[in-house]
């Protein structure tokens, strides 16, 4: 049997061998291109192009998901290994002659190394949430359909003309007199990004930038502070002034200076100064700060959904400039195409420091809050949104020792905002757990929050 619980809201995710299979990967390929193919406003043959991350089993699962899609009529384009922002570069741009219809990214992202998925874009939007549960009941439903194995393909290369795009960009930052640090985590990063330096002239040093998906040495998500161990003991070297970090798939980014772990909604206010009047999107999990201080600044800062795929969407409904997550998710209209590239970002944050910028400064300057990471509530993809239904029963009538509550923000799980502060509860979409975040004024708020939010959600699972 195929499990649902593979296809996600913004993905197909699961286990190789298990969840996804050489059966299950063939008709995920057939069945997606069907979809792409109905989408197609001309009489022709849409292109695919498909890349992969390092795991050691993405190759096999492209050679799985080629075979159906070329079942399905589609041609296949093999970008290789490559990061997810390359990946997406080919929907905007002609690769090797081919106007591409559809991307799909072979990655387990920021998961274990016995993970991996797909994260795909048609017609250069995100293909997600129904479009995903759709896919997902067809093919449950045709699940004895037998495809055979045919990964014919056409070899192309994006990395070049995007490394050449990127430097093209930059070429302002050209020997920029700053020495950092990067960490790739084993990830695709470096499939381009040490290039792009060196053509650009930039003092840096490396560790971990051969790509390699048994991840020897930590843990692809820099969103984590034990996977920064090892950066930040090079960090505190004096030749160093900064350092940059990313997650299995390149599409997140750490920022780090010596005195702070510059998380995605700080750079988000940094990006914002550089603006006149910026759209902001960011997700329920940014800290008030960032809502409070672009739009007393002149732009307009707005709340939506956490997830890379509602933001991207949300960014052209209302044509901001740019969207971010705490988890370093930063997606650039402004100057770029819309998605969520940590490569990209790093080079608008070199920016910022090119052009005078004193990060710690800035930071400092800040309002005074204390907030927790994210911290993670383990459940079952079963009751995870069922504890999300009761918690919003009881937060109507809470127990009496429960902090008032000004206002519940339900636009992605429950934001509650109290006088000096606020908490948040919401089902993740890729894992089976509860994510919370915790944020005051007051740093004994932060624990009280903390406390009273977990004994509602122990009530809400029983």
């Amino acid at each position: 049997m195929i499990s649902k619980s593979i296809f996600r809201e913004y993905d197909i995710r699961g286990i190789v061998g298990g969840e996804l299979n050489e059966h299950t990967v063939k008709l995920i390929g057939y069945f997606l291109g069907v979809r792409i193919y109905e989408r197609q406003s001309e009489c022709c043959t849409p292109y695919v192009a498909v890349g992969y991350d390092a795991r050691t089993h993405s190759p096999e699962l492209f050679s799985y998901l080629a075979s159906g899609l070329n079942a399905s009529g589609c041609k296949v384009l093999n970008m290789g290994m490559v990061a997810t922002g390359v990946n997406y570069f080919a929907n905007f741009n002609t690769i090797d002659d081919f106007n591409v219809n559809a991307t799909v990214m072979i990655t387990g992202s920021h998961n274990p190394s016995e993970y991996n998925g797909f994260k795909i874009t048609v017609n250069k939007k995100p293909f997600f949430g129904e479009d995903i549960y759709a896919l997902g009941r067809t093919i449950i439903a045709n699940q004895i359909k037998e495809i055979r194995f045919d990964d014919r393909h056409t070899t192309i290369d994006v990395k070049t003309p995007y490394i050449n795009y990127i430097v093209n960009q930059f070429s302002h930052l050209k020997g920029l007199n700053h020495k950092f640090i990067i960490d790739c985590g084993n990830g695709v990063a470096d499939t381009v990004l040490t290039e792009i330096f060196d053509k650009l002239e930039l003092k840096y040093d490396g560790l971990y930038c051969e790509p390699d998906g048994t991840f020897p040495n930590h843990h692809p998500d820099p969103s984590d502070e034990h996977n920064l161990v090892d950066l930040k003991q090079e960090l505190l070297k004096d030749e160093y002034e900064f350092a940059f970090a990313y997650d299995g798939d390149a599409d997140r980014i750490a920022f780090l200076t010596k005195k702070y772990n510059v998380k995605g909604d700080i750079m988000a206010i940094l990006f914002a100064k550089t603006m006149t009047k910026p759209t902001v999107i960011g997700e329920v999990k940014c800290s008030q700060i960032m809502y409070d201080i672009i739009n007393t600044s002149g732009g307009k800062a707005i709340m939506y959904k956490t997830g890379h795929s509602n933001l991207k969407v949300k960014l052209v409904e209302e044509k901001a400039d740019f969207a971010c997550e705490v988890s370093g998710h930063i997606f650039f209209a402004d100057r770029y195409f819309g998605y969520d590239d940590a490569i990209y970002a790093t080079f608008r944050v070199l920016e910022l420091i090119a052009n005078g910028m004193d990060i710690d400064k800035e930071i400092s300057n800040l309002p005074i809050v204390y907030s927790t990471e994210e911290l993670k509530v383990k459940t079952t993809e079963e009751a995870k949104f069922v504890i999300i239904e009761k918690l919003k029963n009881i937060l109507q009538n809470p127990p009496k020792d429960f902090p008032i509550i000004k206002d519940i923000i339900d636009v992605d799980g429950l934001r509650i905002v109290f006088e000096n502060g606020w908490a948040l509860v919401r089902a993740s979409n890729t894992t089976p757990i509860l994510v919370t975040r915790f944020e005051s004024t007051d740093k004994q708020l932060v624990t009280l929050y903390e406390k009273k939010v977990n004994e509602l959600i122990v009530l809400a699972s029983k």
